[in-house]
């Protein structure tokens, strides 16, 4: 049998699984018949259009179109297997053997998730990030509920809202900022949750969901997720709230959330942008922007019952603050993206440990990460609208290689014997080669640049994060 026969039989296999099946055909792994989740109250929901009732939620979630595009979603995402060990790789054939018996545990309401792992990850500020990681098969069925909810709420957000929403960027996020700059709002409330998808509180988002669906089996899906817990250190500890980091729904559901805010930001007049918990408010004047920041902080507490994160909110100047990883200029008639000191320093940091002199490497076994690196970071900061930064940057990556150069070549002869080799003439490459400066200092020679161009390392394919078009 053919490769590609055999992949289109397994496709139809998988089909064939996800298809409902006929009454008392298909038994749940807790036992019992599938019974199709039915509701005689209604209410008025903002997804809900004029016209005739729409069918239940879960039926579409569970439609074998809809759950084909979620498996091929989290087949794309790949990532790292959660607490049962099981690898994306291993979901379909998985799926294939015991979907039936799943699916019926969700429309009777009695599917009862694995508790999500915890990891910790670096904050690019310092600190760490705790994420949860569900398992596949939690993956799969979230992201079968976000592919219908989204639909269904997504065009109901605020136009200010950029965070995880289709069609929408952090690149158009920093655009609608600078026009609010642009147009005379001088002073930015910069507002920072703390610990905003630890701390998120079950029973409002619940209620939240509830204004705007009414699935029972919807409902407590989306319950029993809140609920699953999270082991950390083989330890299963229950969740009271929070929507844990890393699953395809906990950004939608901090979306929901949000949305209050936005609608009381609009409801107030104000201009504002937010993406995802970080939310900027843009005013005329500093007295105005501390008299938001102080309503603001009340709403978030008293309505949200969230926190505000003092040490990284403030009231300043908008070049003074990152937003996103970029910054504005504050000369000129119109203001510029720039990108935040912050994030450079991370650039450097992080360029830095992969052309680390000691790390026992060539230049063209560095290449690869190095380029993957650059190529991501400058599809992201090459945004900005300061060339010059860019430029800069790029003279400093080649001042990093030359000094790799330079600590490969180790001693005084093999030195002066690859100056020379290279077009240096003798007397300035023994002058060089005899120096007593350090790497960095000898990087900048003229020696150096003589036999190690700018032209050596675009031939040698290292990428530049200022491209010339």
């Amino acid at each position: 049998m053919t490769a590609k026969r055999q992949h289109k039989q397994d496709g139809q296999q998988l089909e064939l699984s996800f298809a409902p099946r006929a009454e008392g055909e298909a038994r749940s792994e807790i036992g019992g018949r599938v019974e199709a989740a039915s509701s005689t109250h209604r209410h008025e929901s903002p997804t809900e259009s004029c016209g005739s009732p729409l069918p239940g939620v879960m039926q579409e979630v569970l439609s074998a179109e809809n759950l084909r595009a979620a498996l091929k979603q989290v087949q794309a995402n790949k990532g790292s297997p959660g607490v049962d060990g099981m690898t994306v790789e291993e979901l379909p054939g998985y799926l294939k053997a015991h979907w039936p018996g799943i699916r019926e545990a969700i429309l009777r309401g009695n599917y009862r998730p694995q508790p999500v792992k915890r990891v910790e990850i670096p904050k690019p500020d310092g600190g760490m990030r705790k994420l949860g990681i569900p398992t596949v098969l939690d993956r799969f069925i979230q992201q079968a509920v976000l592919l219908v909810l989204q639909k269904r709420w997504d065009h109901t957000f605020s136009q200010s809202s950029y965070g995880f929403r289709p069609g929408r960027s952090a690149h158009q996020a920093v655009e609608a900022a600078q026009r609010h700059i642009a147009s005379g709002r001088a002073w930015v409330v910069d507002i920072d949750l703390e610990k905003f998808f630890d701390r998120v509180n079950h029973d409002r988002l619940m209620s939240r969901i509830m204004q705007r669906e009414n699935d029972k089996a919807l409902i407590k899906l989306i319950r029993a997720y809140l609920s699953a817990g999270v082991m950390e250190n083989g330890v299963v500890v229950l969740s009271e709230e929070g929507t844990p980091q890393g699953g395809p729904l906990s950004p939608l559901l901090s979306n929901l959330v949000l949305d209050e805010l936005d609608k009381e930001l609009e409801k107030r007049g104000h201009a504002f942008v937010r993406y995802a918990d970080d939310c900027n408010i843009y005013v005329a004047s500093e007295r105005a922007g501390q008299r938001v920041m102080a309503g603001v902080s009340r709403f978030i507490a008293e309505r949200l019952k969230l926190k505000i994160n003092r040490s990284k909110s403030a009231v300043d100047r908008p070049g003074k603050r990152k937003f996103l990883g970029f910054s504005f200029t504050s000369f000129g008639r119109e203001p510029k993206r720039r990108i935040a000191p912050q994030a450079l320093t991370r650039f450097k940091e992080k360029v830095k440990g992969l052309t680390r002199r000691t790390r026992g490497q060539s230049l063209r076994q560095m290449k690869q990460p190095l380029n993957l690196y650059l190529r991501g970071w400058r599809g992201y900061f090459g945004f900005c609208q300061t060339p010059s930064v860019l430029k800069s940057l790029d003279e400093w990556i080649r001042r990093r290689l030359r000094c790799v150069a330079w600590k490969q070549w180790k001693r005084g002869p093999r030195r002066f014997a690859e100056l020379a080799k290279r077009g240096v003439s003798r007397n300035l490459a023994a002058q060089t080669a005899g120096s007593c400066h350090g790497p960095w200092r000898i990087s900048k020679s003229p020696a150096l640049s003589i036999a190690l161009p700018n032209r050596l390392w675009d031939l040698l394919g290292i990428e530049r994060v200022l491209v010339v078009r």
